[in-house]
């Protein structure tokens, strides 16, 4: 049975910053895509990142705009955990964040993926 569960969300002032981690269980992370999504109050989830281990101690990373610069994902494959380092945020970063989970190439479309944790509460004040 596959289990993934984020931790480290919380409170946090605007502009600093915050680590979340999504341990997995019943999947091996280096053969997946993992992947970030965030859901708001009001809005639908959006894609964050995601993480792909490409062999050779290479990893893909892609982010969405907005995260850029900004939010890095990596992962720690020996402990099968998923990390999201989150710098300089701000109030509309607020959302419930999830980690995901796909086989095959990485994607932005939360339809694609086949695992999803409860999620973690984020929320920055301003």
């Amino acid at each position: 049975q596959v289990q993934l569960v984020e931790s480290g969300g919380g409170l946090v002032q605007a502009g600093g910053s915050l680590r979340l981690s999504c341990t997995a269980s019943g999947l091996t992370v280096s053969n997946f895509v993992m992947g970030w999504f965030r859901q708001a109050p009001g809005k639908e989830r959006e894609f964050v990142g995601a993480i792909r281990w490409s062999g050779f101690s290479t990893y893909y990373t892609n982010y969405a705009d907005s995260m850029k610069g900004r939010f890095t994902t990596s992962t720690d494959n020996a402990k099968d955990s998923v990390y999201l380092q989150m710098n300089s945020v701000n109030p509309e970063d607020t959302a419930v964040y999830f980690c995901a989970a796909k086989t095959g190439r990485s994607s932005v479309r939360e339809d694609e993926y086949e695992y999803w944790g409860q999620g973690t509460q984020v929320t920055v004040s301003s």
